[in-house]
């Protein structure tokens, strides 16, 4: 059976009313927390002003996100020092089974995963940093230097021996990807292809009152993404500004927070309520 996956797509516009670039890493600290807890696999950053350039917003978010997903004995190799990563430190540990703790070759198993970056050749193969004390190798195996890859365990001996696996094959939770979106949210859904797709908003029904109908669908898709507006602007003010019906774009619109008791909900809020909703709702249902 293809393994479920779930995608989030958050607006550039999420950190734009924060000034100061501490405060705005502490923010996408919490998207990066949320989604690792309810295994999301995929984060997707749209553009959701046409009025504002964003790209600054939108690359910065993307980079503090991927830099959160990466294990941290990969990062001084894959992260140069830039001005955006400044505040990099208080961002939360993600604690996810991509992100082991052990960094010692003796604490490895055959057949555990790992993730790696690719960092030299010899006539064994490809050098791979594995997060232990020295390289592992990729028998007879064409891999670009400075690449990151999923490996797996294979020996363990005087040399560790690891093979190239697929990260979307592992049973377990494996983390996200990030995407970082040039094209407006309609585009994104013309070009990408979900099975469901999902809309948030405080101006439509009660996700308690379409529940029979959502998860007779989220059982069947394969592919599932949840959208989410900003404050400033829900995602009906950026359908519109877009030409489009929100109705049109997304499967369901759906409250996630009813009755809500402040005037906005912030973005990494509706993911957190969102997503602890559709786990309690879905996740337990049979081939959920």
């Amino acid at each position: 059976m293809a393994k479920k996956r779930l995608a989030v797509a958050v607006p550039a516009s999420m950190i734009a009313d924060t000034p100061h670039l501490r405060e705005k890493t502490s923010k996408i600290g919490f998207i990066g927390r949320a989604a690792a807890i309810f295994r999301v696999d995929e984060i997707v950053v749209y553009p959701d002003n046409p009025q504002v350039n964003q790209r600054r917003d939108l690359e910065l978010a993307a980079t503090l996100l991927s830099y959160m997903e990466t294990p941290q004995y990969l990062r001084k190799r894959l992260f140069e020092l830039k001005p955006e990563l400044q505040y990099a430190g208080i961002l939360p540990p993600l604690r996810t089974p991509n992100h082991p703790l052990q960094s010692r070759i003796r604490d490895l198993r055959v057949g555990e995963f790992r993730e790696a970056v690719a960092v030299s050749k010899s006539k064994e193969g490809t050098l791979v940093d594995i997060g232990v004390e020295k390289p592992a190798v990729i028998p007879q195996t064409q891999v670009a230097l400075n690449s990151r890859l999923t490996v797996k365990v294979a020996g363990i001996g005087d040399r560790v021996e690891v093979q190239v696996a697929d990260r979307n094959k592992i049973s377990q939770y494996w983390g996200y990807t990030v995407s970082a979106e040039r094209q407006s949210l309609s585009k994104l859904l013309e070009h990408r292809s979900f099975d469901l797709t999902v809309a948030t908003s405080k101006f439509a029904t009660r996700i308690q009152d379409a529940s029979q109908r959502l998860g007779e669908r989220w059982r069947k898709a394969h592919s599932i993404l949840i959208l989410f507006g900003a404050p400033a602007r829900g995602l009906h003010e950026i359908a519109q500004d877009e030409g489009v019906n929100l109705n049109d774009l997304a499967d369901f619109v759906v409250n996630t927070v009813p009755a809500q008791g402040t005037e906005t909900v912030r973005t990494e809020e509706a993911l957190f309520a969102t997503l602890a909703i559709l786990n309690v709702q879905f996740t337990n249902q049979p081939n959920a």
